[in-house]
């Protein structure tokens, strides 16, 4: 493989990124798949509905994920999520910053993106404010005081930390065994859930929020794991995953990918960047809220309402650059992402995410009690 070999398979590994993002984009929109919305809904009005839509899409993550595992053709293992360093302190801490702070701000990095995409401003200020903000935990100010804390404090784990590795022990023959059990156990079990509820069955939208975001994760994995996967690069002479910021397998996820946005529209001119997967999925899932809004003429320009609610999504939109970060990633890139790989760091992530979010809820219900 040449040298123009690789760079015109990095360019399908963002193009089909970006196509994926972009039906991702129509599907989210046309099913109002939050992931924020979804706890609120439980935890104001014991509303499951779209709780029970973010279950199943896990559900069908897990089975896809694992699937894939199974038949060799990607290794979670090469990806941030399942590696033997499980840094849980990190995970707490910056999850349950990410979970207040998406509260704070109407809604994750995801519904940031799809909210600037049919037009509301405020969602674009939070876009720009955690975008940098991640970028300052990624490599600035932050990133110092992440890895000198929260990061130190890690549990080693040798044959990796996602659960079909450390319950096949090492064993190269159990752990496919051990993909597939546990695949059809915690992806069957969240689906059956989801299912269980006529409610849930009989709303197309639901159906197709779950499907479409499960089998997005997927085929992200896919295309990175896979398609993008070269034993040894021409150049370097060793084992790459093209077009990743994190230089390892790679799917979606919508905090850290922000900060790499910004930094290339900053540095355009530097012809060692380009647009990697992360980018390409940020701009995919808001190409595709805006053809949605377009198409849907539900398309409207929407501002803050007041210096209080500026604040309060400034401060969420920080909390969930620090957070996402810190974290390894969002209620997408470890709540969907990182989960489909089994990994224990992206399961006490999501627990911090969720916890946070409530903690999130509840100061709300408290300050509007508190005015009224």
């Amino acid at each position: 493989m040449t040298d123009a070999d690789v760079v015109t398979l990095q360019h399908t590994v963002a193009w089909a990124t970006f196509a994926i993002a972009f039906v991702l984009g129509i599907a989210m929109s046309r099913s109002n798949f939050c992931t924020m919305g979804a706890v609120a809904d439980v935890v104001n009005m014991g509303d499951w509905m779209r709780m029970r839509m973010w279950l199943a899409a896990i559900g069908i993550a897990v089975i896809g994920t694992q699937g894939l595992a199974w038949a060799g053709l990607i290794d979670p293992g090469k990806s941030i999520y399942a590696g033997p360093r499980l840094i849980w302190l990190s995970h707490a801490v910056g999850g349950a910053l990410f979970g207040f702070g998406m509260v704070l701000a109407s809604g994750c990095g995801t519904k940031t993106l799809l909210r600037a995409g049919a037009g509301n401003l405020k969602s674009l200020v939070v876009f720009v404010v955690m975008g940098l903000f991640a970028y300052m935990t990624l490599k600035g100010l932050f990133g110092v005081l992440r890895a000198g804390t929260v990061d130190r404090v890690a549990i080693e784990l040798a044959g990796g930390q996602d659960l079909p590795r450390l319950l096949a022990g090492g064993d190269a023959a159990l752990l496919g065994t051990m993909r597939l059990v546990l695949g059809a156990l915690v992806g069957g079990g969240l689906l059956t859930f989801a299912l269980a509820s006529h409610e849930f069955r009989a709303d197309r939208g639901n159906l197709l929020g779950a499907v479409a975001v499960g089998a997005g994760i997927v085929a992200v994995w896919y295309v990175s794991g896979h398609i993008g996967h070269l034993d040894e690069d021409p150049r370097t002479l060793e084992e790459v995953f093209l077009g990743t910021n994190s230089t390892r397998m790679e799917s979606l996820s919508y905090v850290a990918p922000t900060a790499y946005a910004l930094e290339l529209l900053m540095f355009w001119s530097d012809a060692s960047k380009s647009v990697t997967l992360g980018i390409a999925s940020v701009l995919g899932l808001v190409a595709g809220s805006t053809a949605h809004a377009l198409a849907t003429r539900s398309f409207r320009w929407e501002g803050f309402q007041g210096p209080e609610d500026t604040a309060n999504h400034l401060v969420g939109a920080a909390l969930m650059g620090i957070g996402g970060v810190t974290a390894l990633g969002c209620t997408i890139g470890q709540g969907l992402s990182g989960l489909s790989t089994l990994a224990l760091g992206s399961m006490i992530a999501l627990a911090a995410i969720v916890a946070g979010g409530w903690g999130g809820l509840r100061y709300q219900i408290w300050r509007i009690e508190r005015m009224a």
